[in-house]
């Protein structure tokens, strides 16, 4: 018996049609994808060379990319995409801790990375000089380029920048260092001044630094500040020259022992011994303790003060004859201690001779 042959219908041939091309197009898909997927691979893993700390500004990923575009990184689509599907870069001076590395490696690090932060003290009574110059070594930044900037932003030639500490970024340009100090320290004077006295006048508030400057360079400890201020404040209403060693601690000279030539030969402001009047600029970096010694001095009628140097605090005296007292007071506590530690010694019996004990007889 012949078997019967099945005729294919039109159903049965569009069936296999479809299976054919779902087939088809299942395989594109798959080739598409691994195509796309040996791209990427290819594409992270491309090498790119970066400064170990770089900037990332504030603002939508657009914004960063096309920021790090100028910079010299070469991001597109890809990694737009890749970084927004995986988080957001944290803003400021960051520390990728490499400067070789893949494209893959490169936006991990800028996703993940830290900030790169030095600290650095201004201690109250340093001047600008000075604590650019640690800047300068701390930060491996050029000293002449921090001083040019310091020129270009400062209101006075010291007390721009408060004695605090400060955590700054390693890798951000000298310009960019000294405007930050300058303008944290501005927001500070201005919040302090409107807390004080409602409204903040630079030229009257730097006054008021000036004088601290001068509470900064002489007082033995907080303590101390107020009543070295209504020194200042007794002296300048009497139009008395000031005649503090400390305001010639200015600048360059801030380690520098004052002496009497010094005293002489100095022709600024800054000498107190020659003008009766406040230096026309801050000597140094000043704290707020000290600011608000200089506004709330306290009240006294002293005009001299002179320092124990054996307690580090100083002696205050309402007139030169009490000052002179206790300058001589304190000399001869001094010489009696001397004497105490350095005993003077007798003078030791010279040897008695058969000559020597002769002329005794005659």
């Amino acid at each position: 018996m012949i078997p019967l042959i099945k005729k294919k219908t039109k159903n049965d041939i569009s069936d296999k049609k479809n299976k054919i091309k779902a087939i088809i197009f299942f395989s594109n898909i798959i080739e598409v994808i691994l195509v796309f997927s040996i791209v990427i691979l290819f594409y992270i893993t491309i090498p790119l060379s970066s400064s170990k700390v770089i900037f990332i500004p504030k603002g939508s990923t657009n914004y960063i990319i096309t920021y790090l575009n100028k910079s010299g990184y070469d991001l597109n689509i890809i990694d737009k995409i890749i970084i927004k599907a995986k988080g957001y870069p944290q803003s400021g001076w960051i520390d990728l801790k490499a400067t070789k590395m893949t494209k893959a490696d490169f936006i991990n690090r800028l996703l993940t990375s830290k900030a790169a932060l030095k600290s650095i003290t201004l201690i109250p009574g340093e001047t600008a000089y000075y604590f650019l110059q640690e800047i300068s070594q701390k930060l491996k930044l050029s000293f002449p380029k921090l001083q040019e900037a310091y020129n270009k932003y400062s209101y006075k030639l010291d007390g721009n920048i408060l004695a605090e500490t400060y955590n700054l970024p390693i890798g951000m340009d000298e310009d960019h260092i000294v405007f930050y100090l300058i303008s944290y320290t501005d927001n500070k004077y201005k919040e302090f001044s409107n807390k004080i006295f409602g409204h903040y006048i630079k030229k009257s508030w730097y006054k008021y630094v000036i004088i601290a400057s001068i509470i900064q360079k002489e007082a033995a400890d907080v303590n101390e500040m107020s009543t070295v201020s209504s020194v200042i404040q007794n002296r300048l209403k009497k139009r008395m020259p000031l005649q503090m060693d400390g305001t010639l601690n200015y600048g360059i000279y801030s380690h520098t022992k004052i002496t009497s030539k010094m005293i002489k030969e100095d022709t600024s402001s800054y000498n107190t011994y020659k003008y009766a009047d406040l230096p026309d600029n801050p000597v140094c970096a000043v704290s707020l303790d000290a600011i608000k010694a200089a506004i709330f001095p306290s009240k006294s009628q002293y005009l001299y003060f002179y320092r124990n140097k054996s307690t580090g605090k100083h002696l205050f005296t309402n007139t030169y004859k009490e000052h002179i007292d206790n300058i001589n007071k304190l000399k001869n506590v001094k010489r009696a201690e001397e004497k105490k530690i350095f005993p003077k010694k007798d003078k030791p019996e010279s040897k008695k001779t058969i000559k020597s004990l002769w002329k005794t007889i005659n």
